[in-house]
C-alpha cells in the first residue's frame, strides 16, 4: 500500500462527515413528522427509512476509501473495482433482504418509510453536489509530468543539471 493519498480521499471523507450530520438532523425531522402523521409506526418508519438511505449511500463512499488504500499497488485497479463492486453487491443484497423483512410488518407505515428513504437520498445528492462544487481539485490529478525530455537535447550537448523544470 502506498502512503500517497488519492486526491478523491478528502472529498469522500468530507461527504461522509456532512452526510452523517445531515442524517442525524433528517432523522429527527422524519421521526417527528412520521409521529405526527402516523404515531408510533410513523416514527419508526421515518427513522428506519433515513438510516437505511444513509447506510446504503455511505457504503459506496466507504468502499472507495478502503480501495484507495492500495493506490500505487500494481493490482490497484483490479482491487479498486473488486472492492467497489463488492460494496454494490452487498448493498443490493442487504436492500432486498430488508425490503422482504419489513414488507407487511405492522410497525411500518409504508408511505412514511418511502418518503423518508427518498428524503435521505435527496439529502445525500445535495450534499454530494455541494461538496464537489466547493472542493478545489485539479483537472488532472495524481499525475507527475517530466521536467525534461531526453530527445529534446541536441546531439553531443552536455546534460543540464536538474533545475526543477525552470528554463535557463
Amino acid at each position: 500500500m502506498s502512503p500517497t493519498p488519492v486526491s478523491s480521499t478528502p472529498i469522500l471523507r468530507r461527504t461522509l462527515i456532512w452526510s452523517g450530520v445531515a442524517t442525524a438532523v433528517l432523522a429527527v425531522i422524519a421521526g417527528a413528522l412520521g409521529f405526527v402523521f402516523a404515531q408510533g409506526e410513523g416514527l419508526v418508519s421515518g427513522l428506519l427509512g433515513v438510516v437505511l438511505a444513509a447506510l446504503f449511500l455511505a457504503i459506496t463512499a466507504i468502499s472507495i476509501l478502503v480501495a484507495n488504500r492500495w493506490y500505487g499497488d500494481p493490482i490497484y485497479v483490479q482491487l479498486f473495482f473488486a472492492i467497489v463492486l463488492g460494496g454494490w453487491l452487498l448493498k443490493l443484497g442487504v436492500f432486498f433482504l430488508i425490503m422482504v423483512l419489513v414488507s407487511g410488518q405492522p410497525w411500518i407505515h409504508p408511505t412514511v418509510f418511502l418518503l423518508s428513504i427518498v428524503a435521505g437520498v435527496l439529502m445525500s445528492l445535495v450534499i454530494d453536489a455541494i461538496v464537489l462544487m466547493r472542493m478545489r481539485l485539479p483537472i488532472v490529478s495524481d499525475a507527475s509530468l517530466p521536467t525534461e525530455v531526453p530527445e529534446d537535447r541536441a546531439p553531443g550537448a552536455p546534460e543540464r543539471p536538474s533545475d526543477g523544470g525552470a528554463a535557463s
